[in-house]
């Protein structure tokens, strides 16, 4: 009987040892299954990844920690869950959906992909490739539109201002700084020499063919070319008349009083000074210092205010015409200003509009000279501006005398 029960026992241990070899058996197979993903391979792949991770196993340290049947339960149902079984340098499975693999079990991994997985990972990819392309075109675009949106705010509530299209235009030395501009106003191109000189000596005038007299003429170019000028503009074409005060370069050529006339008189200190011949004789002018004396006007500008309006037209000329001033800003500062006009692409100024563009670069003192086709600034040798006479040719006129900086 004794026999018998330790016999029925032995049996009994060796039976249950079979069986828990059968279960631990089944859980090794059930995790490598798993862990590589044996669903999807033949019995040859299961076999290789089996090698592969026996070898794995061996040279893995002795800090990694197997993986407990709890854990293996849940990693199990995530993976079945999720469809897919990532495998880690630790031999712990994560439901992760995606692929880290590192050393060995990487490249076991890669063995066990068929020519199918491949194609799929390539298409997946590529779509996720054009995805990727599809937003960011998508973004560029959002941000594109934005910043038209805001450029096109800023310019709606940012108040235009006087275009300048001309820069890097200079003159300098050690008596005389000339910086060239050009503006639009008015749909007008306006041009407009900021001058600087140590003494009025170098605030010039000159005669055609250097002769005082009527209809003596040459062209601004011309004129300015005789005398070496660095910045010319047209005079008052005193020559068409036969009254008005000339005084130029400190000598009086014409004492003649003429009535509502406004003479400027460029003093020998170079300051300005606007009067009439029913206030001071020609010869009292001079007695005064006077250097340059204009008989052509009207006054723009006197002590910073605009003096002239839409009626002062009447006068000299009706409507919006080439224009040519002179102003002051303090002192030996000056701006020599031409305006184009009668062409489609300059319409050209009234006297208001030049007085008040002249008082907005800081004139003090300004003084129309003669306009039309005789507005016209030479500098450094150039046409500046563009002189016309009827507005169907750009060409210079003949005129009596020239207003220039120079030597």
């Amino acid at each position: 009987m004794a026999k018998s029960y330790k016999t029925a026992a032995i049996a009994y241990g060796a039976a249950l040892l079979g069986f828990t070899g059968f279960l631990m058996l089944d859980t090794f197979v059930l995790s490598s299954a798993k862990q590589t993903g044996a669903t999807e391979m033949n019995l040859s792949l299961f076999a290789e990844e089996t090698k592969a991770r026996t070898t794995t196993a061996t040279e893995q340290t002795d800090s990694a920690e197997p993986a407990t049947d709890t854990e293996k339960e849940l990693t199990a149902a995530a993976a079945q869950k999720n469809g897919t079984v990532t495998t880690t340098a630790s031999g712990t499975a994560s439901g992760s959906g995606e692929e880290t693999q590192t050393g060995t079990a990487k490249q076991a991994s890669v063995t066990q992909k068929t020519v199918n997985n491949e194609k799929s990972d390539d298409q997946s990819k590529t779509e996720n490739t054009k995805s990727d392309s599809a937003k960011t075109t998508k973004s560029e675009k959002n941000t594109t539109t934005a910043t038209t949106v805001t450029t096109t705010t800023t310019t709606e509530e940012t108040e235009p201002e006087p275009q300048f299209i001309i820069n890097d235009t200079a003159y300098q030395d050690e008596n005389i700084s000339i910086a060239l501009s050009q503006y639009i106003e008015n749909d007008t191109s306006i041009y407009v020499a900021d001058v600087h000189v140590s003494s009025a000596q170098f605030l010039k005038t000159a005669f055609a063919n250097d002769t005082y007299g009527k209809n003596i003429t040459a062209p601004t170019s011309d004129i300015a070319a005789a005398h070496g000028a660095i910045l010319a503009i047209n005079g008052d074409f005193y020559g068409t008349h036969n009254s008005g005060y000339v005084i130029r370069n400190g000598v009086l050529y014409r004492d003649t009083p003429r009535n509502n006339t406004d003479f400027l008189s460029i003093m020998a200190d170079g300051s300005f000074f606007i009067t009439t011949s029913d206030e001071y004789s020609a010869q009292e002018l001079l007695d005064m210092g006077a250097w340059q004396c204009f008989m052509f006007g009207p006054r723009l500008i006197e002590n910073g205010a605009v003096t002239v309006d839409d009626n002062s037209e009447v006068a000299r000329a009706m409507a919006s015409n080439p224009r040519t001033a002179i102003g002051i800003v303090d002192d030996l500062h000056y701006l020599f200003v031409v305006s184009d006009g009668r062409t489609s692409d300059s319409d050209g100024l009234s006297l208001s509009e030049l007085a008040y563009f002249m008082q907005s670069l800081g004139a003090y003192t300004a003084y129309n000279l003669d306009g039309g086709g005789s507005s016209t600034m030479i500098f450094n040798g150039s046409l500046i501006n563009n002189p016309t006479t009827s507005g169907r040719s750009i060409k210079e006129r003949s005129v009596s005398d020239i207003v220039y900086i120079g030597y």
